[in-house]
């Protein structure tokens, strides 16, 4: 359809047919959004409970939050709940952490990273005196490209060229060609403190060392707006956005797999499900993986850009292997969050990104929900998961042959005095989820976790786009489109469909 089509209208007196494919953020968001604007929207969800990515898992009295378990940035929240008159506390208790994270040194060091300023300035103080003022000049570099590539872009459809044309000046000001490592050793001296404030691309599956520095923005976000969860975990986010979505009128089905999307004369006409149903729609929003989407759902003849060859020559994000365990004991002295870092750090981004070898050194991201909220396990215990940056499946390793073992090498890892002292003792419920499982139960092409590897030349107009450039009526919201990877991404990306419907 055109872009003047009635069909399309938000005016159309007539409520036209949505389906929005996956349960996700970012396809919860879309599905609220076109509700509140008067069009009849289904959500198709192919497992047995809404989250996409954001799926739970219960094992023996234990709630396991499967995928983001970061919140930042809650006014995107209140905005789609706002569409309902209300606020996001009328369906999810979310609460701040503090720290946001504590990080841990190979070598026994500390960091404690929060938002008050005088706190923060005080650790970097105790790794070098002289990159305090380094910092706020990075603070302020980063609030800067905040600015420009997240309040005045994130919405921005980059569906024409010369929209990334007019914003190229900025990004040349910005040195938006540059890495995030690079932006902050060029304020940055001590080695450690680099590590600090250049790891969160790995949060939505970048490369420090060759994500743009335009997610240097995720710092400035952090600091301003905080690192937040949901009461209940994140599924409990995820239960309130569908009421949400109940709310304003709108249904999602589960155990509802699509098997194509139909076109006709190239436009979408419906999707049909795996059961051999027919469901017709005027428009199809895609909350799946895109080079899936695309590949699985879109006949070759109706695909002149997104071919099969281009999907196969983009650069996908690293994978993640995930261990999700409870043990019959707390740890009191852990933190909500924790970052461990491994001996290497550039040298084990380059054997996850570029070599794509499961290295005998990991880095790995411990979270331990119910130091904020104990209900996540039966009294006594804790609950947490683990993950481990690891390549996608490019790297051609048998994860149903190493898992277990991997996992092993992790408890051993976590097993001292200041992390998870004898974990392995007190153990009683483990579930693991490899790269593997990225590809069969998430359908992610590769197992890539995080779809896109964020770099320049795949940010922005370089990205698939929110509108597809193939199949008239077909829109993509997620990790996959524009603006990217991590909550506040995904959800934005549905704001980006109101340019158009």
């Amino acid at each position: 359809m055109s872009l003047s089509s009635p069909a399309l209208s938000s005016g159309s007196s007539d409520k036209r047919r949505v389906v929005v494919i996956g349960s996700g953020f970012g396809g919860l968001a879309a599905a609220i959004r076109l509700a509140a604007k008067g069009y009849h929207t289904t959500v198709l969800e192919m497992r047995d409970k809404p989250g996409g990515r954001a799926y739970v898992y219960t094992d023996k009295g234990f709630t396991y939050d499967a995928g983001p378990t970061i919140i930042t940035v809650p006014f995107v929240l209140d905005e789609l709940a706002a569409l309902n008159g209300k606020t996001i506390a009328d369906y999810v208790k979310i609460v701040p952490c503090d720290p946001y994270y504590r990080i841990f040194f190979d070598d026994g060091r500390q960091f404690n990273y929060n938002g008050d300023q005088a706190q923060l300035e005080a650790e970097i103080a105790r790794f070098n005196p002289d990159d305090v003022a380094g910092y706020r000049a990075f603070l302020d570099y980063s609030r800067r490209i905040f600015d420009r590539a997240f309040t005045d872009l994130a919405d921005a459809s980059f569906h024409n060229i010369w929209q990334m044309v007019k914003v190229a000046p900025d990004l040349i000001k910005l040195r938006a060609e540059q890495s995030v490592y690079s932006r902050v050793a060029h304020y940055i001296k001590d080695p450690a403190l680099r590590q600090i404030f250049s790891f969160e691309p790995l949060l939505i599956g970048g490369n420090p060392l060759r994500s743009s520095s335009i997610y240097s923005m995720i710092h400035y976000l952090e600091k301003t707006w905080g690192v937040h969860f949901a009461m209940g975990g994140t599924g409990a986010l995820v239960r309130g956005l569908v009421r949400l979505l109940e709310d304003l009128g709108g249904t999602i089905q589960l155990n509802a797999r699509v098997e194509e999307i139909n076109v006709e004369a190239g436009k979408v006409t419906g999707v049909r499900l795996a059961d051999g149903d027919v469901i017709p729609a005027d428009v199809v929003v895609s909350n799946g993986d895109v080079a899936n989407t695309y590949r699985k759902l879109i006949r070759p003849e109706h695909r002149r850009k997104w071919t099969d060859r281009r999907l196969e020559k983009m650069r996908y994000a690293m994978s993640l292997f995930v261990v999700y365990f409870g043990t019959n004991r707390t740890y009191e002295h852990l933190p909500h969050h924790s970052i461990i870092l491994g001996p290497r750090y550039q040298g084990l981004l380059g054997d996850i990104f570029d070599k794509k070898v499961v290295a005998d050194d990991f880095s790995l991201y411990l979270h331990t929900p119910t130091r904020t909220d104990p209900s996540l396990a039966p009294p006594g215990c804790e609950c947490f998961y683990v993950l481990s940056p690891v390549p996608h499946l490019g790297g051609g390793q048998d994860w149903d042959a190493m898992k277990d073992e991997y996992a092993e090498r992790i408890f051993k890892a976590l097993e001292k005095d200041h992390l998870v002292p004898d974990l392995r003792k007190h153990l009683i419920s483990k579930l693991i989820f490899t790269p593997k499982d990225f590809e069969t139960k998430l359908d992610a092409y590769a197992g890539s976790a995080f779809q896109f590897e964020p770099i320049l030349t795949q940010s922005a107009w370089f990205r698939p786009h929110n509108k597809s450039e193939d199949v008239d009526g077909l829109y993509f919201v997620g990790a996959g489109t524009h603006p990217g990877a991590g909550m506040p991404g995904v959800i934005s990306s549905a704001k980006v469909l109101e340019k158009w419907l």
